[in-house]
């Protein structure tokens, strides 16, 4: 057995080993060495035990991992895995070795453990699998589909196109393909960045892993084997984005206890019996609380019970207050050009947990396929009805209460797709890389992949089931048929997978179209295009400039609207007129970018305001994780393009509101330039000590620019969410590809490399990748202290 680590310049690992398998123990044993804190704390999000040393602020997102069997549905999967590819289960068991040898020597260098009074654990074969899940469980945006059944409830089918994301809403990565007629070298160019919410330490770990087998480079996610999404073995090379598909289902079911136990009404008109069990969630500093985990034959209840809706929330109060951070008004809302903390907001690819939840995914514009029972136009009650089920009322005929089951494929199927893994990483050609994805499970992505043979992929991977439209909108009744699924989609693929020498993927409407609801707006795709079109040939050097490019594309419609206004105040003429000559671009030392985004918020704040709203601002009876989904001023934020541009918005008198705004900032203008106020707030497990100076650095770029870095508009210039990592894979020449991330390889504060790339990737630099073992220092492993033979006590 051999295994030996080497570090770059930049603290990177580089890892070689004698065997696939031993190469997964190095790279299991390093990332715990460099990732302790952030192994546990993803080990005890998956197993809904966060709380034990969090605190409160993370007891909704365990009640929800329970509630959803995150960790019960790994050990399903893990244990399938074991059946059908013995292999890779014990190269998964490997790697879960390798972290078990190195957690006690990393938690001695991460000072954050104790902080949290937290023991490292031990972790289970399933734990990847389970980090995996809880990783990706919101990806897909479920509780939109929440968001449409209010919207549709109190506004009318319309308002379903209305707050569509595709103008604007909803983004996610960029990434593109140069083939080899259309660069310098002769050899295809993929570039990209995956934008998620911007975590410490990253969501990436940038790894380089090599055995007789195969030699890759490409950013790993720490807890997992192998490297899935951004790879390059020397011959070929992928990138994935976000395929916006929708593929997890809500039921509203209803339930009754009975002195067996519970009963869920199903489509064939007759009770049939659910599981249940209870278990007790430990918080720190607070006295734990008892759940009821109840699954229905769709799936687990992540909502209600027996009991209702109402009875949902571990601390209902809670559920109030959360709702209105979210979502809030004029009142409550600091000065245009103040700096806010940064709020709860429901866009993310990324992504994924209470307070940086996962991209929402809205509707493509067509109205509600069940809508025959909602009336058009807005509604203008308060209260949720028992017809969309919102109110946890009973039902009198029955005596059934309401609850919100979840259905997602690996619960159903017992398959996370981890089969892929390995083959990814034998990969020679796009042939290879096309074989591997036929195994991907979820999240669904889009991938583009070349190879140094010429060859080009462009396809979707994962799995979609195929079920009733209506299933893909909103929430549908368990009771009724018609709403089961039957086998899963056709993969589509993009034959030829270039156009004119490229492609581009940016979560827009395109390959994965037949997949999903609604997508991003096409702005990010379309600039990406133009710009790759404006030169005959590019080279890796040229690809940082489109991973920055500040232009926003979504701008027009505000635009349009102030060019219009007439009987503006000296002041607010001056700065219409300074907006309409305003290049768009939202760089970092524009005060013009400033400015404007000071008007879009003022007037996302104004519509938000209007009565025709005011239902959709009424706390719902769900559990805080799933409110960002709900909140409106987000909603009205994200879909401001449509909304300005829309012949008619429920009689509100936009033209006053934009009016309104104009006039509002131009009596009290920024003060400072675009990044004075738009300033990174990367999300962490333990709040962080407060130092001065310590505040994150100023951004340039927007959400729908190629350099998305988002805001919330109406709510914060902050950005939560942005590129999580950027890379350039090279097929003429592996080192000449370069990548960064937004902090650095090491995830222990102090340590020489756990932010030296951020300057690098706030200035939109690249670090080279090194592939050459002679420019690398080796580093003796730490011998594995003895490990715990039993787990402690979650509980």
């Amino acid at each position: 057995m051999t295994i030996e680590t080497y570090r770059d310049a930049w603290g990177i690992p580089h890892l070689r080993a004698s065997s696939a398998r031993e190469l997964a123990r190095a790279q299991g044993r390093v990332t715990a060495h460099d990732r302790a804190w952030q192994l546990e704390v993803e080990r005890h999000r998956a197993q809904g035990t966060s709380a034990s040393f969090l605190g409160a602020e993370a007891l909704s997102w365990d009640v929800f991992a329970r509630r959803a069997r995150l960790d019960d549905t790994a050990r399903r999967c893990f244990a399938t895995l074991e059946r059908r590819d013995p292999e890779t289960a014990d190269w998964v068991r490997a790697y879960v070795d390798g972290v078990n040898e190195g957690l006690p020597n990393g938690a001695g260098r991460a000072p954050e453990f104790a902080r949290a009074g937290l023991a490292p654990g031990r972790w289970q074969p399933w734990t990847p699998l389970a980090v995996w899940l809880g990783t990706h469980i919101l990806f897909a945006g479920f509780p939109a589909k929440l968001w449409r059944e209010r919207a549709i409830r109190h506004l009318g089918p319309e308002a379903v196109g209305l707050f569509a994301t595709d103008g604007p809403g909803t983004a996610g990565s960029n990434g593109w393909l140069v083939t080899g007629d259309r660069t310098d070298m002769g050899h295809a160019l993929i570039a990209g960045d995956p934008h998620r919410f911007i975590e410490a330490p990253g969501v990436y770990q940038q790894i380089h892993l090599s055995c007789p087998e195969f030699d890759v480079v490409g950013l790993a996610v720490p807890g997992v084997p192998g490297i899935a999404h951004f790879g390059h073995t020397g011959t070929v090379a992928w990138a994935i984005t976000n395929a916006m598909a929708d593929y997890q289902d809500l039921y509203r079911e209803r339930l009754r206890r009975t002195g067996a136990g519970i009963e869920a009404l199903g489509p064939d008109g007759t009770w049939h019996r659910a599981t249940r069990h209870t278990e007790t969630v430990h918080i720190a500093g607070e006295a734990p609380i008892e759940i009821e985990l109840v699954e229905t034959p769709r799936g687990p209840v992540i909502a209600g019970g027996p009991e209702g809706l109402e009875a949902i929330a571990a601390r209902p109060p809670e559920n109030a207050d959360a709702f209105r951070r979210a979502t809030r008004m004029p009142a409550d809302n600091p000065a245009p050009n103040s700096s806010p903390p940064p709020a709860i907001s429901p866009v993310g690819t990324s992504e994924r947990r209470s307070g940086r939840s996962a991209e929402p995914g809205p509707v493509r514009g067509r109205g509600d396929a069940e809508g025959g029972d909602v009336p058009p136009g807005p509604r203008a009650s308060g209260g949720e009805s028992r017809a969309g089920g919102a109110g946890g009322s009973e039902d009198p005929a029955d005596g059934a209460a309401e609850a919100l089951a979840l259905r997602y494929p690996p619960r159903v199927t017992e398959d996370l797709g981890f089969s892929a893994l390995l083959p990814l990483l034998r990969s020679r050609t796009v042939a290879d890389i096309d074989t591997a994805l036929d195994a991907w499970t979820e999240p669904v992505n889009v991938v583009q992949a070349a190879d140094t043979a010429g060859g080009t992929l462009h396809r979707v991977a994962g799995h979609v089931p195929r079920r009733a439209e209506a299933n893909r909108l909103k929430p549908v009744p368990a009771w009724q048929p018609g709403h089961e699924w039957h086998g899963a989609h056709e993969t589509p693929y993009a034959r030829p997978a270039t156009e004119n020498g490229i492609a581009v993927m940016a979560n827009a409407r395109g390959l994965a179209a037949p997949l999903g609801v609604e997508f991003a707006p096409p702005h990010r795709a379309a600039r990406i295009r133009a710009l790759l079109d404006a030169r005959p040939t590019w080279s890796a050097d040229g690809m940082p400039a489109i991973h920055t490019d500040t232009h926003l594309g979504s701008a027009a419609a505000l635009l349009d609207r102030l060019a219009a206004l007439t009987g503006l105040s000296p002041a607010a003429a001056a700065l219409r007129d300074r907006l309409l000559a305003w290049d768009r671009r939202m760089a970092a030392d524009s005060t013009d970018a400033a400015a404007y985004a000071a008007v879009r918020s003022a007037v996302v704040r104004r519509l938000a305001a209007h009565p025709v709203f005011a239902p959709l601002t009424e706390p719902p009876a769900y559990p805080d994780v799933l409110l960002p989904w709900l909140a409106l001023v987000p909603r009205v934020g994200h879909a401001l393009e449509h909304l300005l541009r829309a012949g008619d918005l429920y009689g509100i008198d936009r033209a006053a509101a934009v009016h309104g705004a104009l006039e509002e900032v131009a009596a009290a203008p920024p003060t400072g330039p675009w990044s004075a106020t738009h300033r990174l707030a990367p999300w962490t497990a333990l709040r962080p000590v407060p130092r001065p100076g310590t505040d994150g650095p100023g951004l340039a770029g927007d959400h729908d620019c190629v350099l998305c870095t988002s805001a919330v508009p109406g709510l914060t210039d902050r950005t939560a969410r942005g590129p999580a990592a950027r890379y350039v894979w090279d097929l003429a020449d592996r080192a000449n590809s370069r990548w960064v991330v937004p902090f650095g390889a090491d995830g222990v504060p102090g340590a020489a490399h756990h932010r030296d790339q951020l300057p690098l990737w706030t200035a939109g630099e690249l670090v080279p990748v090194v592939t050459d073992w002679t420019r690398l220092t080796p580093e003796p492993m730490d011998e594995p202290e003895e490990t715990q033979e039993t787990e402690e006590s979650d509980d």
